[in-house]
């Protein structure tokens, strides 16, 4: 079971919109040196709305390749197409990812017996590990406690990243789906109580910016150490909020630029931060000792 900060990572461009390869490199560098357990490639943090299929592959593979097995790789391949979900999972699987994250159908508001439909052709169509992920907030579609607990017993898959915020969700997912099953929050504010309700790890927007304390405070609400996971948490109130202050992925490729690893650069239709925004973001950065 892949545990811990896993850190949806945001996708470097240059100011023109084209990926920038060499910062990708040096990101993937500074997360495994930092601690973080493990990348998500090409979630929605990694703009893989804008992003066309052989962009979208082309990221996994690189970010795979540069990780060279040293921690898990979880390539996001969801869409709101069931034979398009197959065909981004099947590339996937094909160019070494770890799992597979598959957000849940948008925009055309599936039923709950749709939902289960589509990730069960998914994972019978595909041999890799796949990891449902609910946001309903993006997506307009709410995977219910009880959809969740009859995909947990189709073979590959895995675990659910819940980001509904709803901390009652936890013991809700684990009694229908069992100790085995992976419950990861999406929703960074509550993931210290997520953890220590018995989740098994954040899929985090705050990691790119502050990868070892989330780390830290994750690696403690695991263990059940409320105090010190409280304690790191505290530092990190500001990201959890000021890192939303705008669209994902917008204040947090501003962040990520301001720390000198990315260039400032993100596709249409998000734009970059506004200024007004600028001193919001770097206290938050500042409390979390990052600036």
């Amino acid at each position: 079971m892949i545990q811990g900060s896993i850190v949806a990572l945001v996708t470097p461009m240059f100011d023109n919109g084209d990926v920038d390869k060499d910062s990708l490199k040096k990101l993937v560098d500074f997360h495994i040196e930092q601690g973080t357990d493990s990348l998500v490639a090409m979630g929605t943090t990694g703009e893989s709305a804008t992003l066309n299929e052989h962009e979208h592959m082309d990221v996994v593979k690189s970010i795979v390749d540069y990780v060279a097995g040293r921690i898990p790789v979880i390539a996001g391949t969801g869409a709101n197409s069931t034979s398009e979900a197959i065909a981004l999972t099947a590339a996937a699987k094909e160019v070494g990812a770890d799992a597979c994250l598959l957000v849940t159908p948008y925009y055309n508001k599936p039923t709950q017996e749709g939902l289960y439909l589509h990730y069960k052709a998914v994972a019978e169509a595909v041999d890799i590990p796949q990891i449902l992920y609910n946001v309903p907030g993006r997506t307009a579609c709410d995977m219910l406690p009880e959809t969740i607990g009859r995909l947990a017993k189709i073979e590959r898959i895995v675990g659910v990243k819940e980001a509904t915020g709803e901390l009652s969700r936890v013991s809700a997912i684990r009694d229908l789906c069992g100790d085995d099953f992976a419950i990861y929050t999406g929703d960074d504010a509550s993931s210290c109580e997520f953890c220590l309700l018995g989740g098994n790890g954040t899929i985090t927007v705050s990691g790119n910016v502050a990868p070892k304390l989330v780390h830290d405070m994750i690696s403690a609400a695991i263990n059940g150490d409320r105090e010190t996971a409280s304690s790191i948490d505290a530092k990190l109130t500001g990201l959890h909020n000021q890192l939303f202050i705008q669209s994902n992925p917008i204040p947090v490729k501003w962040a990520v630029s301001e720390m000198g690893l990315i260039e400032q650069g993100i596709r249409l239709p998000l734009t970059w931060l506004t200024e007004d925004c600028f001193e919001k973001v770097c206290s938050a950065m500042q409390q979390a000792q990052v600036l």
